[in-house]
């Protein structure tokens, strides 16, 4: 449990966002609701509000929140959407986006982390997150058409698959490329199976790998 409800270092969190540009109100708001020292390592939760990427189980990592919070951005939620989420991790990212959408889906690789964020989820009440054990690089389909996709790890290339299963107005925003940098991009549909593409900022994100782990 985290040590402190509502610990100074919260009220610096909330001003690095908004001097770094973030400026949607529901985005902050979101991000205010969300206890992320809940979703970090208790041996980290005392950095739990740093504006900084923290490491968690599976070799894998939370992102800075000025990440979360640029990309869900990025995304233009609204309260009537579903959104599809590919990399659960510790589940953050789908929280922040639970206060935002109508409900959210979100696919995980590793087992261990699916368990710990539902775990969290159910310890938070957010009961319009639906979360999926499996390939995130092959997406929902039972569940296509979504309004966002929102993917947290870096698709060696266009995402093709999932862009299949966005509405044609819809909008997807992911890391793209297979270096140690990546490109964060938007694909915003045009309504008629287009896409246009993008170019936001370079980002860090692990890469989002096929199948699912056998041993975690």
């Amino acid at each position: 449990m985290p040590s402190r409800q509502n610990p100074p270092e919260k009220m610096m969190f909330q001003l690095t966002l908004r001097r770094r540009g973030i400026s949607d109100q529901a985005v902050l708001r979101a991000m205010e609701e969300i206890p992320r020292d809940i979703f970090v390592e208790p041996a980290d939760r005392d950095d739990a509000w740093c504006d900084s990427a923290l490491g968690i189980a599976c070799g894998q990592t939370i992102s800075q929140p000025f990440v979360v919070a640029y990309m869900t951005e990025q995304l233009q939620v609204r309260p009537e959407h579903r959104v599809l989420e590919i990399g659960t991790g510790s589940g953050y990212q789908a929280a922040v986006l639970s206060r935002l959408a109508r409900l959210v889906y979100t696919i995980e690789r590793y087992r261990t982390l699916m368990g710990e964020a539902e775990a969290r989820f159910k310890q938070l009440q957010l009961g319009n997150i639906i979360t999926r054990f499996g390939d995130g690089g092959e997406g929902w389909p039972e569940q296509a058409p979504f309004d966002r996709i929102l993917v947290t790890a870096a698709a060696p290339a266009e995402p093709k698959t999932l862009l299949s299963q966005l509405k044609p107005s819809g909008i997807l925003v992911a890391p793209v490329g297979r270096g140690p940098i990546q490109t964060l991009k938007r694909y915003h549909g045009d309504g008629k199976g287009g896409f246009r593409e993008e170019v936001l900022c370079d980002v860090r994100f692990v890469p989002l790998l096929d199948g699912v782990a056998r041993e975690l």
